[in-house]
């Protein structure tokens, strides 16, 4: 008799127990539910489908641009313990179906449209007396270029070239003996490029992804032959004109105003741009632009 009191009063509380835990699971469950909803509902409105690279009718090649959505799972259990926060919202970048490399040999002038960058492309041929003063106001804004290196220029002065390539700078291909291409057979550009990738790899061990054709001269051969040898043809949006000597305040504004999503600015080691270059930096980055590399510009990351 006394072994079945003690049977009852045991399940009395199990049971007892039992039911006060259900409630409060129910409720968690729903509140769970809930918060999926909200970053759910969230999710679907701030969804960004990716871009793909194209070749345009105008602009030629240009590379794609990732989407973004929101990473439930990741938000979820960023916000599990504090409840729905935008602040805690995680995204993920979706990347586009056609990528550069997909493309058929084509000129780069721009990034993509919808990225909020631009490049400086410093073309090195000559002008040593103005590239420590570029360093030195690149350095101070922590912005890294790309310079493009004529290979004749590389082998005079590779201590010079080496202090570019120790800065963080990508390094590109400017051919050899600065050659107009749209004039020159298919075995002279090859020999031309292919020269000076030998120059640039045995000097500063780099492997040039990005080709500048001397002056802007290239035809379909130049395009075709540069992409041949692992190397995108690139030229620019907005060009300095340095070369011509203007005025370094003239230089600057019109530079600045022409900047846009995308934009590759073309710049040489000439006093004008040495003297402008910090004040390009700083008022292209007031109007909201991130400043960095072709390589940076033309990755098909997001920028928040």
């Amino acid at each position: 008799m006394l072994m079945l009191s003690i049977v009852f009063v045991v399940l009395s509380i199990y049971k007892g127990a039992k039911v006060q835990n259900e409630d409060p699971s129910k409720d968690i469950l729903q509140v769970d539910e809930n918060l999926y909803d909200q970053i759910r509902a969230y999710s679907e409105l701030h969804r960004l489908e990716p871009i793909d690279a194209v070749n345009d009718r105008v602009w030629k090649s240009i590379p794609g641009y990732n989407g973004l959505e929101v990473d439930v799972k990741a938000s979820y259990e960023a916000m599990q313990a504090s409840g729905f926060d935008t602040n805690k919202v995680i995204f993920r970048q979706i990347p586009p179906k056609i990528h550069l490399r997909d493309l058929e040999p084509q000129p780069i002038f721009r990034g993509n449209p919808h990225k909020p960058m631009a490049a400086f492309l410093i073309n090195v041929a000559w002008g040593n007396d103005f590239i420590p003063k570029m360093l030195q106001s690149l350095n101070k804004h922590g912005v890294k270029a790309t310079f493009f290196f004529d290979g004749s220029w590389l082998k005079k002065n590779p201590e010079l070239a080496a202090s570019i390539a120790a800065e963080g700078h990508e390094l590109g291909n400017h051919a050899y003996s600065h050659p107009d291409l749209q004039k020159r057979t298919e075995a002279e550009t090859l020999e031309e490029l292919k020269k000076t990738n030998e120059v640039i790899e045995e000097i500063l061990g780099v492997k040039p992804e990005w080709f500048a054709p001397p002056s802007g001269s290239f035809n379909q051969t130049t395009v075709e032959v540069a992409r041949r040898l692992g190397m995108y043809t690139i030229l620019w949006t907005v060009d300095t004109v340095d070369w011509k000597k203007p005025s370094t305040e003239e230089m600057v504004q019109r530079v600045v105003s022409k900047v846009e999503n995308g934009s590759m600015i073309l710049m040489h080691p000439t006093e004008p741009s040495s003297e402008g270059l910090e004040t390009m930096i700083t008022q292209i980055k007031d109007k909201g632009y991130r400043v960095g590399t072709v390589g940076e510009l033309m990755s098909e990351e997001r920028i928040y």
